[in-house]
């Protein structure tokens, strides 16, 4: 079939001659053939016409997000100064009467709280670590440490909003379906965008997530991440029901495919197409998922660098080891939520549980991909949605402190594809309050991750109700500095 139309006028509603085309190439010829000898043909696996816009330095992405927002004054950001200071009033020419939370909008008074946690210089570049990190310490050279990231979301759900989708408000694509869209699927057995999450031992009662973080909002639905759950089937509905085996499966989803096919032969909706086509890669994925998450074969030096933690489903550490195999089975997007770093009261407490969950896993997870040659092609991005506040909530006392959202500059480290190692970009005041220099905005983050990935993100965009959208909206310029 000759095919005039472009893959976007395909998702914009080309109409059903179209879509069936690419059912077809989806399943070779014919839905009981999966994929068969027409895999390049497949759109879930060719990305858009004209990508890469640029060199491509990373073709995948393991994003650590650090849900509930990790302090950067007692993990990355040394302010010795500040023990001189401690339980003093934080300056109003400091303040310069920001916008506070209802936490601590009503406090009659802002105490300084200096860290309790020793910082000392790390590796070769020097970078600045808190001993609460002794393994990411170990891998700082590997690190570009940007210190001046901010946002204008300073609550957690538009915040946490903001850094999937770089829109406050909800129902924009995510960053992984923006990938998924542009630049396809290396694997046909796997979802090209795959979401974990785990619960971390500090706040218990942290911010909720929302299956729309990984939506793909008004991206074609094939696009959205695939959540893998850690208890029962790693994605629903996997296993075959009580009296199902694979062959009646098999014979049931070609009926299922040829009467969704008179569907969009009838109404020409790209979404049947979708359908057809998740029920094609549920299939594949009986065999592909149980395989990638059975780690019982990874050798004893793996759980000794991730730790034994990493055994057992559902840990952090497990979803780190598990993104490591998911790369190299060629997943484009692999994004870990990890909850627990809303710290507002018994920061000290708390911190070193999340500390303590997440260290090693990532650090392991560094040196897990350099070792086999796959951290030069990933790109990891370790962070949370905003930063904590220098003053603390609540009372100081000897032992204890708080700390409240902090929009206004916060710190997260990236790695690998592109990047630049051993490099720490921007500074901020005596008190982690505002930026001195280098300020990078979260649409600048984005802007920079796809540039890793060779796109241009002026150039990746949709059209949506009359407009052409993309992840920067119409802000974001890249970071050249962190650049390798």
């Amino acid at each position: 079939m000759n095919m005039p139309l472009s893959r976007r006028q395909l998702f914009s509603g080309a109409g059903g001659a179209l879509a069936s085309w690419a059912f077809a190439s989806l399943c070779g010829g014919g839905a009981g053939t999966a994929w068969g000898e027409n895999a390049a043909l497949a759109p879930a696996l060719g990305g858009l016409p004209g990508l890469p816009h640029l060199p491509v330095k990373a073709k995948r992405v393991i994003y650590l997000f650090q849900s509930g927002a990790p302090s950067q004054l007692d993990l990355f950001d040394h302010k010795p100064g500040l023990a001189d200071l401690r339980g003093t009033e934080l300056p109003d020419s400091i303040r310069r009467g920001q916008r506070l939370t209802g936490m601590t909008a009503t406090q009659t008074n802002f105490p300084v709280a200096p860290t309790k946690y020793a910082f000392a210089k790390q590796g070769k570049s020097g970078a600045w670590v808190s001993e609460l990190l002794p393994h990411t310490a170990k891998i700082a050279d590997d690190l570009c440490f940007i210190k001046t990231l901010h946002t204008e979301a300073i609550n957690h759900d538009p915040a946490v909003t903001f850094f999937q989708t770089g829109a406050q408000l909800a129902g924009r694509p995510s960053i992984g379906s923006w990938l998924s869209y542009g630049l396809g699927s290396e694997n046909q057995n796997l979802p090209a965008f795959v979401v974990m999450i785990s619960q971390g031992s500090g706040n218990p009662n942290d911010q909720p997530l929302y299956d729309r973080l990984w939506g793909s909002g008004f991206l074609p639905t094939r696009y959205q991440g695939v959540k893998f759950r850690s208890v029962g089937d790693p994605v629903l509905y996997l296993s075959n029901p009580p009296g199902i085996d694979r062959e009646t499966r098999r014979g049931f989803l070609d009926d299922l495919a040829q009467l969704n096919q008179i569907k969009l032969d009838d109404q020409g909706d790209p979404e049947i197409a979708t359908r057809i086509s998740q029920y094609e890669m549920a299939f594949r994925m009986q065999s592909s998922v149980p395989e990638l998450t059975d780690v019982s074969a990874e050798p004893a030096h793996i759980f000794e660098l991730y730790g034994e933690d990493a055994r057992k489903p559902g840990t952090y550490a497990y979803n780190c080891l598990l993104a490591r195999r998911l790369a190299e089975r060629g997943v484009r997007f692999v994004q870990l939520f990890h909850r627990g770093w809303d710290q507002h009261v018994t920061l000290p407490k708390q911190i070193v549980g999340q500390s303590r969950d997440t260290d090693r896993a990532s650090a392991a997870l560094v040196t897990d991909l350099k070792q086999r040659g796959l951290l030069d092609d990933t790109l990891v991005v370790w962070g949370g949605e905003f930063g904590r506040t220098v003053y603390c909530q609540g009372k100081l006392t000897a032992e204890d402190y708080g700390r409240d959202h902090h929009p206004r500059c916060f710190t997260i480290w990236l790695a690998g594809g592109g990047i630049r190692p051993g490099t720490s970009y921007g500074t901020t005041d005596d008190f982690s309050y505002n930026i001195a220099e280098n300020p990078v905005h979260v649409h600048d983050l984005h802007a920079t991750m796809l540039s890793c990935l060779g796109i241009d993100h002026t150039r990746l965009t949709f059209r949506f109700q009359g407009r052409d959208y993309r992840l920067t909206d119409v802000h974001g310029k890249v970071v050249p500095e962190v650049l390798a």
